[in-house]
């Protein structure tokens, strides 16, 4: 089955029940087609007026190639960029929903689990946690076969380009930090239900991967599609501790980001100037929107409890220092020496 068909069936089965936003891949096909019998025509064209012209040893214009396409790149470009914005509006706002009902705390908590109980209402949210993380992946391939398709039709690398500034404008899915968060999700409720022995539908593709210690995220599903997240900081260079995503989706320890952004523990990531950039790709405005990543955060304690234990002293004894001298520094503002 060709995977525009199986994306449509996709898509029409999951709006049965709700409306969600989605990639227009056979209106982009349309715009694609209508653009290829123009080139089409205008290859003939160009052919004729270049025969014409090696007679009179003229060069012509239309004969060489165009990076950019005034036939679909008013209408393909901008509509992509639209749906694209709405799936990933989509897809964070239902993660995070979904996510905080699951790391509620208090008389919130009890309040959930009780009704649970009575409605078996959490089997719906993993079902719900598993058509997400398909939701998200799904329509990542199907950005990444239409840009290819506008590549291959143009003989351009417009589609590349257009992926990056969608990677820029944080609207590319695979970046999303409730992604990330989901695939942990998974993982940690598959290993609560093994501990218990109850067997629950989750997917089997997603696992944490060691690679010579390191640790990282794996998630293959659909169509050879393989998502790596690694989770080292970059910073410095062990393995992520209370992690937070900046909204580029780079990955850091809470201090270690903190550092980056030039603010102190106390003041977070939110005091951070929007000019402070990413410490690995160097882009502005990311730490406004940092996510703290509490699932992953919960799997890698499980995960690496021995390094956990010997990180978390350290942490606790250098989070005490830097806010006694945030509060020192406090203090000597206040009284002007």
């Amino acid at each position: 089955m060709k995977f525009c068909k199986k994306y449509e069936e996709y898509m029409e089965k999951q709006c049965q029940n709700k409306k969600l936003p989605r990639v227009g891949i056979k209106k982009l096909k349309k715009i694609l087609k209508r653009c290829r019998r123009c080139h089409q025509s205008t290859h003939s064209f160009a052919s004729v007026s270049a025969d014409t012209n090696s007679t009179n040893n003229v060069h012509d214009s239309s004969t060489c190639s165009h990076h950019q396409c005034t036939v679909c790149d008013g209408s393909f470009f901008p509509s992509l960029l639209k749906e694209m914005s709405e799936v990933v509006g989509s897809f964070n706002k239902r993660a995070q929903r979904l996510l905080g009902l699951h790391l509620s705390s208090g008389f919130r908590k009890y309040l959930i689990l009780l009704k649970e109980r009575i409605q078996g209402n959490h089997i719906a949210l993993v079902q719900e946690g598993k058509d997400l993380v398909t939701y998200a992946i799904i329509n990542a391939i199907a950005v990444r076969k239409i840009l290819k398709k506008y590549d291959k039709i143009h003989y351009s690398k417009q589609g590349q380009a257009f992926k990056s500034q969608a990677q820029s404008m944080h609207i590319e899915i695979l970046q999303s930090p409730w992604l990330c968060e989901l695939m942990a999700f998974h993982i940690n409720l598959r290993e609560n239900k093994e501990k218990n022995g109850k067997a629950l539908a989750l997917f089997d593709g997603c696992f944490l991967a060691f690679n010579e210690g390191k640790p990282s995220l794996t998630c293959e599903l659909f169509d050879s599609i393989k998502l790596d997240i690694d989770l080292t900081c970059s910073i410095c260079l062990d393995t992520v501790f209370d992690p937070v995503s900046l909204t580029c989706g780079h990955i850091f320890c809470y201090i270690c980001a903190c550092k980056g952004a030039s603010v102190t523990i106390v003041d977070g990531l939110q005091a951070a100037n929007p000019k402070e950039k990413c410490p690995l790709c160097r882009e502005e405005g990311v730490y406004e929107g940092a996510v703290h990543l509490e699932e992953l955060n919960i799997l890698l304690s499980r995960s690496c409890s021995e390094y956990w234990k010997e990180r978390l002293q350290t942490e606790r004894v250098e989070r005490l220092r830097l806010a006694k001298e945030h509060w020192e520094s406090q203090c000597r503002a206040f009284i002007g020496v």
